[in-house]
C-alpha cells in the first residue's frame, strides 16, 4: 500500500470528479486512468479521474463527490492506494464518549477539554471526531460526529462509520448494559477496530493473570470475595491487607486492615472526607463492623496482601504508570506519576490528601544513587505486565494505567490495572510533556489500527 500525506481541496462542480496533482498521480500510479473508487471510512464512491499540473501532493474533490463520500473537511490527511482501482482518504477516527451535562461549547461535559486536545493534535494527520452512542445510524452506517472547526469551536457533520473507534465511555454502569454491549459487537462484526473495550474490575486482572508465571511474580496475593476465615488467615500471614470493592475508583470504600499479635486488629479507612482508625479486640468484631457498613456488597470485595512500600516521612509512595500501544503496536511507558499518601490515609489518591511528584524525586529519596537503575527496571516490568494483560485478554487494548508499588528491597509490584486510566498525573508541571506524548501515542496507535501507516513502519 502506498501512503502519503496530501492536501485535500474542494471545488464546486456537481459531477463526481477527483483531480490529483501530477506528482501524486504518478506516486499512486494513476496516469492514464479514467475512473477510480474513492473511499472514506466504510463508504466507497466511483469518480472520474483528472490530473492537474501542480507541484506537491494535492487532491481536489468536486462538490458532487464530496457529498457522496461525505468528506468532512479540507486540509491535510493521508491518502492510501492499495491498488490502481481505489484510493482511500483518512483515516477516519472516532472517539466514543458521553456525558450527562452537555452544551454546544462543551458537548462532552468535563471530558470536552481532553477530547479537544486529542482532536487538535490529530487533525493534521487524520479526520478525527468524537461521538456518542446516540449519534450512530446503523441503518445508514453513518455517524453524526463532532468535529473542530477552524476556530477551535465545535461543528457537527455526518460521516461514514469510522476506520477505528477509541472507547472513552465514562460510565462503568452504562458499559455493562445491553445497548453498549450490542454497540461494541456491531463494530467488531463490521471488522472496525474498537480499542479499550471496557473498564476492568479489580478482580478481573488477577483472574486474567492467574496462570501467567511472568506476571504472577509481580502480583501481591489477592482473593476475590474472600470468606472471613481467609481474611483472618491472610492477616496472620502478611500482618496487613487491603480490602477493596472490585468496581471502585478514587479509593472509595477501601480499608487497610492490620493485625498486631499483642494489640489486636485495626481498620483504617476514609469517612466523610476524614481518615478513620479503629481498633478491635478480636477478629469477629472487625468483621461485624464491615458487615454493618456494607452488608451483602462485601460479596463484591477483594482482599490483597499488603506490601511495605518505600515512603517519605512515613507516608507510603506508589506510582501510576500510564501505558500506551505505539504506532508499531508495542507497549511503551508514556508517563509516570509518583503519589505520596496523605498522613493517615489508606490510599495515595490526591483527593484523599495525597500529593503528586515525579518518580525521580520519590526514588532518589528512597534509593539515592540507585534510583535511576530502579526506575528503568520498573519501566521494563510495567511493559512486561502490559504485554501479559494483553495476551490474556480477549479484546483490543491500546492504553492501560498500572498502579505500581516498589518495596524497600526494590521489588516491583502491581496492585491494579485500569483499562481507561484517568489523566490527573499529567497536571503536574513536570509531566506536561509526557501528557502530550500520551496523546501522540493514542493518535499513532489509531493510525496503526486503521492500517494508515507508511511502508517502512509495517515491516
Amino acid at each position: 500500500m502506498s501512503l502519503t500525506l496530501c492536501n485535500v481541496h474542494f471545488t464546486q462542480q456537481p459531477e463526481r470528479i477527483v483531480w490529483f496533482s501530477s506528482p501524486l498521480a504518478k506516486l499512486l500510479k494513476l496516469n492514464g486512468r479514467k475512473s477510480i473508487n474513492v473511499k472514506l471510512g466504510r463508504d466507497t464512491v466511483p469518480a472520474t479521474v483528472r490530473t492537474i499540473n501542480r507541484k506537491g501532493h494535492h487532491v481536489f474533490l468536486s462538490a458532487g463527490l464530496r457529498r457522496s463520500v461525505r468528506v468532512p473537511k479540507a486540509g491535510n490527511v493521508y491518502i492510501a492506494g492499495a491498488d490502481s482501482e481505489e484510493v482511500q482518504l483518512g483515516p477516519l477516527i472516532g472517539i466514543l464518549t458521553d456525558s450527562d451535562v452537555r452544551s454546544s461549547e462543551a458537548p462532552f461535559g468535563p471530558r470536552t477539554s481532553f477530547i479537544k486536545q486529542l482532536l487538535q493534535l490529530g487533525q493534521k494527520k487524520a479526520y478525527f471526531f468524537a461521538f456518542t452512542p446516540r449519534d450512530i445510524n446503523w441503518q445508514q452506517e453513518t455517524v453524526h460526529g463532532w468535529f473542530l472547526d477552524g476556530g477551535g469551536g465545535w461543528v457537527r457533520k455526518v460521516v461514514p462509520l469510522p476506520d477505528v473507534v477509541y472507547n472513552r465511555l465514562p460510565s462503568r454502569r452504562a458499559e455493562t448494559g445491553v445497548a453498549i454491549t450490542t454497540l461494541r459487537d456491531r463494530f467488531v462484526k463490521k471488522k472496525i477496530p474498537f480499542f479499550n473495550w471496557s473498564f476492568f474490575n479489580k478482580s478481573d486482572v488477577y483472574t486474567l493473570l492467574d496462570k501467567d508465571p511472568e506476571a504472577l511474580s509481580h502480583l501481591p496475593e489477592s482473593i476475590n470475595n474472600p470468606a472471613p476465615e481467609k481474611i483472618k488467615e491472610m492477616l496472620e500471614k502478611h500482618q496487613f491487607l487491603y480490602y477493596k470493592p472490585t468496581g471502585g475508583s478514587l479509593g472509595n470504600g477501601i480499608y487497610r486492615l492490620t493485625y498486631h499479635p499483642r494489640r489486636g486488629y485495626f481498620a483504617r479507612y476514609r469517612r466523610n472526607g476524614s481518615n478513620v482508625l479503629l481498633r478491635f479486640a478480636n477478629f469477629g468484631s472487625l468483621m461485624r463492623m464491615l458487615r454493618a457498613r456494607h452488608g451483602s456488597s462485601l460479596g463484591h470485595y477483594v482482599v490483597q496482601q499488603g506490601i511495605r512500600l518505600i515512603d517519605i516521612d512515613n507516608c507510603p509512595i506508589d506510582f501510576r504508570f500510564h501505558m500506551h500501544k505505539d504506532g508499531n503496536n508495542n507497549w511503551v511507558v508514556a508517563g509516570i506519576g509518583a503519589k505520596k499518601a496523605g498522613r493517615g490515609s489508606v490510599t495515595t489518591h490526591i483527593k484523599n490528601g495525597g500529593s503528586l511528584m515525579t518518580p525521580e524525586q520519590a526514588l532518589s529519596r528512597a534509593f539515592g544513587e540507585r534510583s535511576q537503575e530502579i526506575l528503568q527496571e520498573a519501566k521494563q516490568v510495567a511493559i512486561r505486565l502490559s504485554e501479559a494483560i494483553e495476551r490474556n485478554y480477549a479484546h483490543t487494548l491500546g492504553e492501560l494505567g498500572l498502579d505500581i508499588g516498589i518495596d524497600r528491597d526494590a521489588n516491583v509490584w502491581m496492585f491494579e490495572a485500569n483499562a481507561k486510566p484517568g489523566r490527573s498525573i499529567f497536571k503536574h508541571p513536570a509531566l506536561k510533556a509526557q501528557g502530550r506524548a500520551s496523546l501522540e501515542y493514542i493518535l499513532d496507535h489509531c493510525l496503526y489500527l486503521s492500517k494508515f501507516r507508511r511502508k517502512e513502519e509495517t515491516s
